[in-house]
């Protein structure tokens, strides 16, 4: 799995597809777009979501993002990468 930095991510927000795994009520609070799935529906959603697609995983702090990651490579995903830190990093800088 690949992961990819706060500052990596923001220099190329606009060039990511973006799935955000956070909840109801974080992405409310919070988000940036792309496609939101929590993560306790990404595998009964998981036909939502394109397989040859580089998708980057958002969370709050990088740890569920990760898992969902590991989850979707399992499924057959290839192009999976974890925003490091998650959005608590990204709004650090």
């Amino acid at each position: 799995m690949i992961g990819i930095s706060a500052q990596q991510f923001k220099q190329n927000l606009g060039a990511l597809s973006i799935l955000d795994i956070r909840t109801q009520r974080e992405w409310d609070d919070f988000n940036l777009g792309g496609i939101h799935i929590p993560l306790d529906d990404l595998l009964v959603r998981i036909n939502e979501i394109l397989p040859e697609v580089p998708y980057t995983l958002v969370c709050y702090n990088g740890t569920q993002s990760q898992i969902a990651c590991q989850l979707l490579t399992a499924k057959g995903f290839k192009h999976c990468q974890n925003l490091v830190g998650g959005l608590e990093a990204y709004l650090s800088i």
